[in-house]
């Protein structure tokens, strides 16, 4: 239509087609399918297990529970949703419950249509005006979910049983739209038996009123495993009234893990107007340029090694789960401590390195849950974790490369200092060449010949060959560290 109809009239003579939500997501999901485009954007790594289950549900029509741990994208599934809503429908204009101008059924709904007729005002609502979100808690009641009496209607000269008197909660204040309910476990049992009908029914009770609502919506929740049967539980005639369960999970692969991190990560953006150096202010009207930032691949996959050998750990509490959130939060972190050693030292662009996964190890110590006996020893394990990942990492890509070279100059007496406040040129400064950078640089995958990369490649063979037993290191600071002979 060319343009919206703002009459009932108008909006018959326009041959709008009614169609319920379900048949409108369905509709939608089928015509991206029919596409080739995905059904829903920005999920990485589950194209060949939780899309087709979801694909499915969703041409079924059934309201569904994402069942997963935490951090496996079960939220941007539920958000995403509302991409597969028409781009506006129409409603009577000012209804509460988005009543449909063929048919409404809110006392305020039919009066207008009564006293207007065919002149009825229509409004239009847009997809986001159709989702609600809520995080299900304890102290949610009936009355936020479906509705109570309004005392201040009823203080207004109303009859307590005039239906006109209801205060609609949140589920009927988006009929003909989507409800998802984040973390169903929690919510109480005698607050679950309240969406009973609006599952099923598709209606509502609001204190005792012959009032009948027949919604119009897609009911979706979230779930953890464990809630089933430890924090909370979905009691059984809820779960039965899901159309479908769809189960989501962690990146099955390493390169899934990092497509996620980097999908997701939002590096610090930081414009610092002079040098710190000289300390001068920049002029004024002056344009600032924001430091640049990399993160070499390596780092990312050391990273992300990480993430997964905590996931498979016996000291690690598994029913917690080690969400993704705790790898993009510790790339983020790579990146900030990056950032603090460019701007203490001055440099034009910041570099991550080894030396600045001890942040990590710091900023990450709470977002791990450890089994009850390891208590005391969560620093210890997460280290050893964080060690073993960069060998990992170190084995795969320098297999193949020569680095006795390098060793031997540590044989002859060479020591390099280095930390998370020292230049990469410094770092360099230290070695007056060394032997087979080249060939490192190629195996790391780092194209890009720049002093600062080679920095980082530098110190992570350093660090490799001392996990490797083929050189020493001593700590001699906070997060400073002096590679020496063995």
């Amino acid at each position: 239509m060319t343009s919206r109809p703002t009459t009932l009239g108008a909006l018959r003579a326009s041959g709008y087609a009614e169609r319920s939500v379900k048949q409108e997501v369905a509709a939608n999901a089928a015509a991206r399918l029919a596409q080739g485009l995905p059904v829903i954007e920005g999920l990485v790594g589950f194209d060949e297990t939780v899309l087709p289950a979801l694909e499915t549900a969703l041409l079924a029509g059934h309201d569904f529970i994402l069942l997963g741990e935490r951090g496996q994208a079960k939220s941007r599934i539920l958000r995403a949703l509302t991409s597969l809503l028409d781009d506006l429908v129409p409603v009577v204009a000012g209804s509460e419950v988005n009543d449909h101008p063929y048919h409404p059924f809110s006392p305020q709904g039919r009066a207008a249509v009564a006293e207007y007729g065919d002149d009825t005002p229509i409004a239009w609502l847009a997809p986001e005006q159709r989702f609600a979100e809520k995080l299900a808690t304890p102290d949610i009641a009936v009355a936020d979910l479906i509705g109570d009496v309004d005392p201040i209607k009823v203080a207004e000269g109303r009859h307590l049983g005039d239906e006109e008197t209801i205060h609609f909660g949140l589920v009927p204040r988006h009929n003909r739209g989507i409800v998802a309910i984040n973390e169903l476990p929690d919510l109480a049992e005698r607050i679950q038996v309240a969406l009973l009908n609006v599952m099923e029914e598709r209606d509502v009770q609001v204190r005792g009123y012959s009032l009948r609502l027949p919604l119009d919506l897609l009911v979706v929740a979230t779930a953890n495993p464990e809630d089933y049967t430890n924090r909370g539980r979905i009691i059984t005639p809820l779960k039965d009234r899901f159309g479908a369960e769809v189960r989501t999970h962690y990146p099955l692969r390493l390169a899934e893990e990092v497509a996620v991190m980097w999908q997701e990560a939002r590096l610090p953006q930081v414009t610092p107007q002079e040098s710190p150096r000289n300390g001068q202010p920049a002029s004024a009207g002056s344009a600032a340029a924001v430091l640049p930032i990399t993160v070499p691949e390596f780092m990312v996959e050391v990273l992300a090694t990480f993430t997964r050998s905590l996931r498979t750990a016996a000291e690690v509490n598994q029913r917690s789960g080690v969400s993704v959130r705790f790898s993009t939060g510790n790339l983020e972190t790579l990146a900030a401590s990056a950032v603090r050693r460019a701007l203490r030292n001055g440099d034009r662009r910041a570099v991550a390195r080894p030396c600045d996964l001890v942040q990590v190890l710091s900023a990450g110590m709470g977002k791990v849950e450890f089994e009850t006996f390891e208590e005391g020893r969560e620093a210890e394990i997460l280290e050893r974790l964080l060690r073993r990942s960069l060998l990992a990492v170190f084995r795969r890509h320098t297999g193949r490369v020569d680095l006795s070279g390098l060793v031997a100059r540590f044989d002859g007496g060479l020591t390099v200092e280095t930390g998370d406040l020292v230049s990469g040129d410094e770092l360099l400064g230290q070695i007056d060449e060394m032997p087979g950078l080249a060939r490192l640089l190629s195996a790391l995958d780092v194209e890009e010949e720049s002093p600062d990369l080679a920095a980082a490649a530098l110190e992570f063979a350093l660090e490799g060959l001392h996990l490797s037993r083929k050189l020493d290191r001593d700590d001699v600071g906070p997060a400073a560290f002096r590679y020496r002979q063995r």
